[in-house]
């Protein structure tokens, strides 16, 4: 008879934990499954941020448009690379995971914004978030691909000078 019970009250948590967090669980799995990660890393960046900011980042990701996610994965890659580690090895792993999602690799301010609102508790340097943010555009800027400067050898038919 106890472990009847037993297994009836583990049932109902089981149950209740899975009702509890089921938006958090969809926005994580929308994230992830674009990212093509997993789930632990967006869940870790959630628990970091703090539960009112976590509920707010939550909300934001579950609109399920796809600029909201181009954003939190933004905001993700932040994290990761400025406030958990900046190493070379972590900036072309996390780079690559945006490039592979086809996601826009370069940081805008909005971006920047966009992090410390989320990451207001973690209290980062706002001063030295943007001078990350200009460091690595700056380093992966992309060279000039005009027709007729820079050292590409493609050129555009469309664009060959005295074509008619």
């Amino acid at each position: 008879m106890i472990w009847l019970m037993l297994v009836t009250l583990i049932v109902v948590f089981i149950i209740g934990f899975r009702v509890l967090n089921s938006r958090a669980r969809r926005a994580t799995r929308a994230l992830t499954k674009r990212l093509n990660l997993d789930p632990v890393y967006v869940e870790s960046l959630i628990s970091q941020m703090g539960k009112a900011p976590g509920e707010a980042f939550i909300d934001y990701i579950s609109r399920e448009n796809e600029a909201h996610l181009a954003n939190a994965a933004s905001v993700l890659f932040i994290y990761q690379v400025f406030i958990l580690d900046e190493s070379d090895e972590s900036i072309a792993f996390w780079r690559g995971v945006l490039r592979k999602a086809y996601l826009p690799v370069e940081l805008s301010s909005e971006h920047v914004r966009l992090a410390l609102a989320f990451l207001s508790e973690m209290e980062p340097d706002a001063q030295e978030m943007h001078e990350f943010r200009l460091r690595y555009n700056a380093r992966f800027a992309t060279p000039d691909n005009s027709p007729m400067g820079g050292t590409d050898n493609v050129y555009s038919i469309h664009s060959r000078p005295g074509r008619h």
